[in-house]
């Protein structure tokens, strides 16, 4: 019996998937090279226009077309192929970096200002938005095509702890390629892991599309995936708690104002910054793959986001960098259960035939929560300042926590 119980509970049981072992190493590749575009970007942005509503803008100009082609995003990959939909992004991603390279060399900066630089930044990050739309919900749609579902939970959390070690890799990577190599040799890392991961990918079978998807019009397509989020309330309370919290508890988005202008850290430190809530993270990820939640999922949910909300007051507060450093990375430990709690209800709520739709509708509540509420940050610290901004933000996501409370019971209650 005891034999039984520890096999059925390996907590390495889906990585031992040939197949799924390339897709997490080409996802770990590729998303390392985003955070790393997304940490350069930022810092690049704020040095260019000295305006903490750069920083804000940089973000809106991403998660509009992000949000505004999701929903037929998701009824494409539903009657595509995935395989070669994933591919075809990440090399149209590919150019986007050259492109990036090629503005931060010294030849453009000697013939553009900073204004037009900034805004060739913004046209290149709007354009990596749009693929973005297309590209972020496959990842999911291939894991559930190559793991058997009885081990969705445990491929999914390992899914979760590849895309944060990523982040946290890439956050970290672009401050010391900053440093040490500039804008210009940072983009060159980008582009050489972008393309790694692309080789990765090609590793993969053929994922071709469900019968019956094919013959559908595209607005009846879109409208039953946007039927199926509402109607099926644990999908839907789990992606509205994570999207309001997030979007105003976003701190990350002014960790540049903060590196530069109030800890006075220089690039490394900011690097190490904006990667401290991704490495509580994956510490969180890691524990949740041994020791797995198994009863009052729902519960745990709402304590992790209100204790988020103290995390982002205390690093809004702070004037220590090792305080704040602890601060974001205790709210990263905290985040890591909404993100293996919502990730585990996507997988297990949602039919073979409808992933890139309901993957797609997750995307744009990820996407209005972090960039929206990048948007927002950088719009309240113009409006508020920059300390009093993040910590109404903090106030905001408790506060959200308590209103769901009252007003979800059954997400309260939810179990899986």
């Amino acid at each position: 019996m005891e034999e039984g119980i520890r096999q059925k509970h390996d907590p390495f049981e889906s990585i031992k998937i040939p197949e799924y072992r390339s897709l997490l190493a080409g996802r770990f590749l590729f998303v390392t090279a985003l955070r790393m575009i997304t940490t350069v970007c930022g810092w690049w942005i704020y040095n260019l226009t000295n305006d903490p509503l750069a920083i804000g803008v940089l973000g809106l100009s991403e998660v509009i077309p992000a949000i505004s082609f999701a929903l037929y995003a998701g009824h494409v990959i539903d009657k595509s192929e995935k395989r070669k939909m994933l591919l075809r992004g990440v090399s149209f991603y590919l150019v986007c970096a050259a492109l990036l390279l090629l503005l931060a060399t010294s030849l453009t900066s000697n013939y553009l200002s900073n204004h037009w630089i900034a805004i060739c930044i913004y046209v290149i990050i709007f354009t990596t938005g749009l693929i973005r739309a297309f590209i972020g919900p496959i990842f999911g749609v291939v894991l559930a095509s190559i793991v058997p579902r009885n081990l969705l939970q445990n491929a999914t959390t390992w899914n979760q702890g590849t895309w944060l070690s990523a982040s946290v890799t890439g956050h970290a990577m672009g401050g010391l390629m900053i440093a040490t190599l500039g804008n210009a040799g940072s983009f060159a890392v980008v582009s050489a892991l972008i393309a790694t991961a692309f080789f990765m990918i090609l590793k993969l079978k053929p994922k071709p599309a469900h019968a019956g998807i094919k013959e559908k019009a595209t607005w009846e397509s879109v409208k039953e995936g946007l039927r199926y989020v509402f109607k099926t309330k644990e999908i839907l309370g789990a992606l509205s708690l994570d999207m309001f919290a997030v979007l105003f508890g976003g701190a990350v988005a002014m960790i540049p104002v903060y590196a530069r202008d109030i800890l006075k850290v220089g690039p490394v430190g900011f690097g190490w910054l904006n990667g401290a809530g991704d490495i509580g993270d994956i510490i969180m990820v890691m524990i949740l793959t041994l020791y797995p939640l198994r009863r009052k999922q729902g519960l745990r949910l709402l304590y992790a986001v209100f204790g988020f909300g103290i995390s982002i007051i205390v690093f809004a507060l702070s004037e220590n960098y090792l305080l704040s450093f602890t601060a974001l990375l205790i709210g990263g430990m905290l985040d890591g259960i909404s993100v293996v709690v919502r990730g585990t209800i996507m997988q297990l709520k949602t039919p073979d035939n409808m992933r890139g739709r309901v993957l797609s509708v997750n995307g744009m509540f990820v996407n209005s929560s972090n960039e929206l509420g990048q948007f927002e940050s950088g719009l309240a610290a113009r409006l508020m300042g920059v300390v009093p901004s993040v910590v109404f933000g903090g106030c905001m996501t408790m506060a959200i926590v308590v209103i769901t409370w009252i007003k979800a019971p059954s997400l309260r209650k939810m179990e899986y």
